[in-house]
C-alpha cells in the first residue's frame, strides 16, 4: 500500500541530531573524537591571509629596480611595524634623505629586483569554528572540522534569518496566540533566546536589537517588517548570514499566526535552560531549516537518547498546519484519511484528509495542502 507523507517541522521533546562543523579553509583541528565540547567553544581554526599592499621603492628612492636591496634597511620575512623605516638612500648631505616607512604593521614577504617593488603582507586573521551546540566529538576530519552530536529537545521552524548563536530561554508571553510588543522586551532579556507569541511588531524588532537579545523565536511576522529589519527584499537563496542584531526565527509563516501548542509547550517546559539557535534557511533543493536545539547534557540525556525512525506516512491523530488559503497557518489533528478521490473546488480529484480543529470543527483538506508537525 502506498503512503502519502508530506514532509514537516520538527518539534521533538527528544531526539538525537549530529551537526557537521566544518572550516572554509584547511586549517587545524583543536579537539579530538570522543571528547565533550561546548557551544562556545573552538573546534576548529584556520588563518585567514592578511591583506597584501605593495610598494615600488625603485621609484620613491629613486634607483634601479635591481639596486634596491642596498637600501633595504628590512629583508624578506622580517616583520615590520607601522611607520617603520622600510629603506632610506644615504646621501653625503642628510638633507637629502629618503626614508620610505611602512604604511602596514605585518612582514615583509618579497622583493623583487625585476620591478622594483616590496610585497608586505598583514598579519593572518584567525577563525576560529565554534562547537555551535553542547555535544560529544563522534567524528574528526583533519585539517577541515568535526562532527558533533548532542541528545536535545529539537525545534524546526518555517524560516529564519541571522546566522548562529545560542542564550537562555526566556518566554516574554503568556500564551501562544499573545502579540510580542516592546514592553515584554525588558533589559535583563540581552544575551537571552526570547520566545514571543503570534506575531511581533517593528517597533518590539527595535526594541530587541536595542536590547541586545540573542535570538527571537515567535509565531509570525508581516513581509514588511521584515523588508524594514533587513532593508532590502529578501530573495530564495539561502540566509543566515544577516546582521541585524539577533536571530530571528518564525515558526508558523507570514501574518499574525498563533505559535503551535506543542511548540510553546516544549519551549516553555525549558525555560531558563541553554539552547543553540540558527535562523539559517534554504527552500530550494537540500532544504535547510531554522532550528532550535536544547541539549540534554550530561549522562542523563546519553542513557534517555532514543532513535528517531523513518515514518511510513500520515497517521490518524498526528498534528498538521495547513499550508494554503484560506486556512493557512490553521493547526489540527488527522481524524480520518478517506481512501477514495474526491472532488475539490477546481474540479481537480484529489486525496484528502478530514483535519479535527481545537473547537472540535472538521473540515477536509487536500493531502497536498498540509504539512506534517513531526516529533517525538
Amino acid at each position: 500500500m502506498a503512503h502519502s507523507y508530506t514532509p514537516g517541522l520538527t518539534v521533538t521533546e527528544q531526539t538525537t541530531v549530529r551537526r557537521r562543523r566544518m572550516l572554509s579553509l584547511p586549517g587545524s583541528v583543536l579537539v579530538s573524537g570522543g571528547e565533550t565540547v561546548r557551544a562556545n567553544q573552538a573546534v576548529a581554526r584556520a588563518e585567514l591571509p592578511g591583506k597584501v599592499y605593495p610598494l615600488n621603492l625603485a621609484n620613491q628612492l629613486g634607483v634601479a629596480p635591481d639596486e634596491i636591496h642596498e637600501y633595504l634597511v628590512k629583508k624578506a620575512g622580517d616583520p615590520v611595524k607601522k611607520d617603520e623605516i622600510l629603506a632610506e638612500n644615504k646621501p653625503l648631505i642628510k638633507w637629502f634623505k629618503t626614508e620610505i616607512l611602512s604604511p602596514i604593521t605585518g612582514v615583509v614577504e618579497s622583493v623583487s629586483n625585476v620591478t622594483g617593488q616590496v610585497l608586505l603582507r598583514e598579519p593572518p586573521r584567525v577563525l576560529e569554528l565554534l562547537g555551535y551546540v553542547d555535544g560529544r566529538v563522534v567524528e574528526v576530519i583533519p585539517q577541515q572540522g568535526v562532527v558533533v552530536e548532542t541528545d536535545c529537545s529539537l525545534v524546526q521552524g518555517i524560516f529564519g534569518i541571522g546566522g548562529e548563536t545560542w542564550g537562555e530561554i526566556v518566554i516574554a508571553v503568556t500564551s501562544p496566540d499573545e502579540v510580542l510588543t516592546p514592553r515584554h522586551l525588558t533589559a535583563d532579556m540581552k544575551g537571552k533566546v526570547v520566545v514571543g507569541g503570534s506575531f511581533i511588531s517593528s517597533d518590539a524588532l527595535a526594541r530587541a536589537k536595542e536590547v541586545g537579545v540573542a535570538g527571537l523565536v515567535i509565531g509570525g511576522i508581516h513581509d514588511k517588517d521584515l523588508r524594514a529589519l533587513l532593508g532590502y527584499d529578501l530573495g530564495v537563496a539561502i540566509t543566515g548570514t544577516e546582521q541585524v542584531g539577533f536571530t530571528l526565527i518564525l515558526t508558523e509563516g507570514f501574518g499574525t499566526i498563533p505559535m503551535a501548542g506543542k511548540t510553546f509547550n516544549l519551549l516553555s517546559a525549558h525555560a531558563g535552560q541553554q539552547a543553540s539557535i540558527s535562523g539559517a534557511t534554504q527552500i530550494r533543493a537540500g532544504v535547510i531549516r531554522p532550528e532550535i536545539i536544547i541539549p540534554k547534557g550530561g549522562a542523563a540525556g546519553k542513557q534517555g537518547a532514543v532513535i528517531v525512525l523513518e515514518r511510513e506516512g500520515i497517521r490518524i491523530g498526528d498534528q498538521v498546519r495547513i499550508i494554503r488559503d484560506p486556512l493557512f497557518g490553521k493547526i489540527g489533528e488527522v481524524a480520518s484519511l478517506p481512501s477514495d478521490l474526491q472532488k475539490i473546488p477546481t474540479e481537480s480529484e484529489v486525496r484528502v484528509m478530514e483535519v479535527r480543529f481545537a473547537d472540535g470543527s472538521k473540515t477536509m483538506i487536500p493531502r497536498a495542502n498540509i504539512e506534517l508537525i513531526e516529533g517525538a
